[in-house]
């Protein structure tokens, strides 16, 4: 019964008791008013959804007011969810989500699998029983005709938007080169200066190496034919070799590589390198990190200017090529 209702009820009894006259008293009957409210109580968790999303709506314990979170089932996680919860109120020190049985869920899951049953939210020390409402499930047709329809749309899209889009990337990564290049410009003219000492040092090296053997075949064969015989030359030519396969064996042992004379102009080249490089401060892991990062991006404009790779994966254009 409404408001309105009794009150009616209320009036025509008074004229009632009016009209009885001095047969009668006044007769004032007691009318009670009841309300109906849908509303729900102030201490539950519900979830409905709207515009296709579900809404969650949780009391606040230290604001004492209700808050709707709208969650992405597929992209949200228990994680981001309960983050979310304590960004709005910072006085909740502790809150997780478990299942109907009490299993806590883990912050990596999905909040579309939590969504599928019932579940508890504890807030402190409070527990909100959360039952999710029942949405129904897609048959196996419908889910396709949907699969259908989004390959359709990403083709309308990819036909309307991808040349757009695919100048404005490639503007993006030649502003980007162009930016390492300016980056690069002096480190280049320094390394090249570095190489160019280093290589002359090297080079140099091995032809200080070729004038000492050949001094050393002079002066043996100078000693042996004119100034002594070989009977006294032969124990001294013998521990000469004998010392020079002394220096190659303590080579192995503190380079760990054969002596070779291509690899130890290498090593040595590098030597001259790095010491000159740290005399001129010139920063070679930069150097490095500059290089790679322009790699990639004309790897990435490459693959951008060939109509034939948009698709493809970059491991399937490195066999291809």
């Amino acid at each position: 019964m409404t408001l309105d209702q009794n009150r009616t009820r209320c009036k025509e009894a008074t004229e009632d008791g009016g009209t009885k006259g001095s047969r009668t008293a006044l007769n004032i009957r007691k009318c009670r008013a009841v309300f109906c409210s849908t509303l729900v109580p102030s201490d539950e968790v519900t979830i409905e959804y709207k515009h296709g999303l579900p809404v969650i709506t949780v009391p606040l314990p230290s604001r004492q007011e209700r808050c709707w979170f709208s969650v992405k089932p597929m992209l949200m996680t228990v994680g981001g969810f309960l983050q979310d919860i304590r960004n709005e109120d910072k006085g909740i020190d502790n809150i997780a989500v478990f299942t109907a049985d009490d299993s806590k869920i883990s912050a990596a899951t999905l909040m579309e699998d939590v969504l599928r049953n019932e579940f508890k939210l504890v807030i402190n020390k409070l527990t909100y029983h959360v039952q999710p409402p029942v949405i129904e499930r897609m048959s196996s047709e419908r889910a396709a005709g949907m699969e259908d329809v989004k390959t359709l749309v990403h083709k309308l899209y990819s036909a309307l938007y991808l040349e757009e889009h695919q100048l404005q990337k490639e503007r993006e990564l030649l502003e980007k080169l162009d930016s390492l290049r300016e980056q690069l410009h002096p480190l280049e003219q320094v390394k090249a200066n570095i190489l160019q000492c280093s290589e002359a040092k090297s080079t140099r090296l091995l032809w200080i190496g070729m004038a000492f053997m050949s001094t050393q075949a002079g002066a043996l064969a100078w000693l042996t034919w004119w100034v002594y015989s070989w009977d006294i030359m032969e124990p001294v030519t013998y521990f000469l070799t004998y010392g020079t396969a002394l220096g190659f064996y303590a080579y192995l042992m503190l380079t760990k590589q054969d002596y070779i004379y291509a690899d130890a102009k290498d090593r040595q080249f590098l030597h001259y390198f790095h010491r000159r490089a740290k005399r001129k401060r010139f920063d070679v892991d930069k150097y490095n990190q500059l290089r790679e990062e322009m790699e990639e991006v004309e790897e990435d404009l490459r693959r951008l200017r060939s109509s034939l790779h948009l698709h493809i994966p970059v491991q399937q254009i490195n066999w291809k090529e």
